[in-house]
């Protein structure tokens, strides 16, 4: 997996960076307090970092998604009500996102008519370009959109690939971060038996 992070997060680190450039180039606290003093701030910009961490897990709600599909169409939770989803954040340039792609064209194919739904989530920093390059080069059966920041935030994504598998009530049911051969089988054995819940 690869760390992905949200630009308020980078932009912290780099307010961070220069305060540290403006400590050493002050040269009068000592060595040793100035470490405690870097300690101390970077642990208060990391930490408020808030919505990075929160993720939702297995039998909670998933948060809402507002996002515009790379075809123009709004995509929001609504759109799924009452149908098994899968939420794929990716990024173009991700390998295991690359190797995921095919087994969640496979899904679509085989369980879309029976009412999966899945939406791919782009994270990186690629542009509509890319994506769209992308959707073309594996032949993406389902919609794509670039997921702001809010919406990685409201995740808790910190790496991709991960997906989110959503209930037909609309709740988390299984997280899967990474991709192997492994999580594909338990992606599929998850989608056939939400499906056949009522």
């Amino acid at each position: 997996m690869r760390p992905v992070f949200p630009s308020t997060l980078i932009n912290r680190i780099r307010s961070l960076t220069l305060l540290v450039s403006a400590v050493k180039l002050q040269k009068r606290v000592p060595n040793v307090l100035t470490r405690i003093l870097l300690a101390t701030i970077a642990a208060s910009f990391l930490s408020a970092s808030g919505p990075v961490d929160a993720a939702p897990r297995p039998g909670q709600p998933a948060p809402n998604i507002n996002v515009i599909s790379m075809t123009g169409q709004t995509i929001s939770q609504e759109n799924y009500r009452g149908h098994v989803v899968i939420l794929d954040f990716f990024a173009t340039w991700c390998q295991p996102c690359r190797q995921s792609i095919p087994h969640l064209v496979e899904m679509n194919r085989k369980y879309g008519r029976q009412g999966l739904q899945i939406l791919g989530l782009s994270v990186g920093e690629d542009g509509e370009r890319a994506v769209k390059a992308f959707t073309d080069e594996f032949r993406v059966n389902y919609p794509l959109a670039i997921a702001g920041e809010s919406t990685t935030a409201d995740f808790g994504v910190r790496s991709v690939p991960v997906m989110f598998l959503v209930d037909k009530k609309g709740k988390v049911a299984e997280v899967y971060r990474g991709y192997s051969n492994e999580i594909a089988r338990s992606v599929e054995q998850s989608i056939k038996r939400l499906l056949a819940e009522k």
